[in-house]
């Protein structure tokens, strides 16, 4: 068993380090990505963009494995099994994983699993996100559920939460860092041309 604090408390400092806010790790086991290894899964942000583009996944993506391996070394092995490592940035339809999340993002869609069910015995929920509010260690979040209307829930209690990728919310994130896109498409055309050839 993969002890997920522990690799929290780990890859935070390194995160932290090059500038970016790490929003999850989680680790995904060899049947939930269909592969021979399971998969650790690390995804964070510039806080200025809300984005990692593909340098900062390399860059972080190097500072994590040469942690873990000088990890390994002393003696501490964080995890036992082979696995691959997977840097990203959390997209539009982003997980909701930290408070700040919840406050950030209020006024658009998501859909929220709870561990314990709300009114009417659901524990799935999807409709716009008020808020969240409370004292640290017991706050509550708020949600206009499309079935059952406004209801109020322990953050405690959300097994899972994230964004639903709506035009609003693609309007209201901040644009894309499009720098060298234009390198990628007339390289593309480049191939292109010397396929056909």
């Amino acid at each position: 068993m993969v002890d997920i604090a522990r690799l929290t408390e780990v890859i935070e400092p390194e995160v932290n380090a090059l500038g970016f806010d790490l929003v999850r790790v989680r680790i995904f086991g060899k049947s939930e990505v269909g592969d021979d290894e399971i998969a650790l899964q690390i995804m964070a942000e510039d806080p200025k963009t809300g984005q990692l583009v593909l340098d900062d996944c390399a860059a972080l993506s190097h500072r994590i494995s040469d942690r873990m391996d000088a990890l390994e070394e002393a003696g501490e092995t964080l995890i036992e099994e082979a696995y691959r490592l997977e840097v990203s940035s959390p997209g539009i339809d982003r997980p909701l994983t930290r408070i700040k999340d919840y406050a950030n993002w209020a006024g658009h869609e998501a859909k929220i699993n709870l561990i314990n069910p709300v009114e009417g015995n659901r524990k799935g929920l999807h409709g716009d996100l008020v808020g969240i509010e409370g004292e640290a260690g017991s706050e509550v979040v708020t949600l206009e559920d499309k079935k059952s209307g406004r209801v109020s829930f322990p953050l405690a209690d959300v097994q899972s939460a994230r964004l639903i990728l709506t035009d609003r919310l693609i309007a209201a994130s901040r644009p894309q860092d499009t720098s060298g896109a234009d390198e990628i498409v007339g390289g593309a055309d480049d191939i292109l041309e010397e396929q056909e050839d």
